[in-house]
């Protein structure tokens, strides 16, 4: 069952939303595609992420997603968590504290659990930080951790 997600009808209703829990999302799978398909996009083609022999015989087991891949996909699940229909575009404006306590293997399944952090208006719309934490379904500690800042425009 998919969980909506939560609606603000327009950026100026976030500045009231400070302290908001947003829900989790679904759970999805980083497979090797996906880590491939980064590595080309970015041109890290480093072993522990697109070698599955070598890799086998490394620290973790199995190839493990980029930190960067990770990150990435904070974007996506965002934007299943929270709605706003009046903004006109939503732009990343940056990061604040990015940590990535414990890899992503191979065929993982993640999700986002955030909050909202700030919200402040600003010319053309509204400032939002994120607390977004991505976990790792069955490990102990969140994959990656960070603030993620987006302008969401009038």
């Amino acid at each position: 069952m998919t969980t909506p997600p939560v609606v603000f009808a327009t950026p100026s209703d976030l500045v009231s939303a400070v302290g908001t829990t947003l829900p989790s999302t679904e759970w999805m799978v980083v497979d090797q595609q996906c880590i491939d398909t980064f590595a080309d996009a970015t041109g890290d083609h480093q072993w522990i992420h697109v070698d599955a022999d070598r890799a086998a015989a490394g620290p973790y087991g199995s190839t493990i997603a980029h930190g960067y891949l990770t990150l990435s996909l904070i974007g996506p699940l965002v934007a299943d968590a929270l709605s706003v229909p009046g903004a006109s575009s939503v732009v990343n404006y940056g990061l604040e504290k990015v940590r990535f306590p414990t890899p992503v293997p191979v065929n993982s399944r993640i999700r986002l659990s955030a909050s909202i952090a700030s919200a402040t208006e600003v010319a053309g719309g509204v400032q939002v930080a994120i607390e977004a934490v991505v976990e790792r379904e069955g490990a102990t500690k969140p994959v990656c951790v960070a603030i993620v800042v987006y302008r969401f425009l009038d």
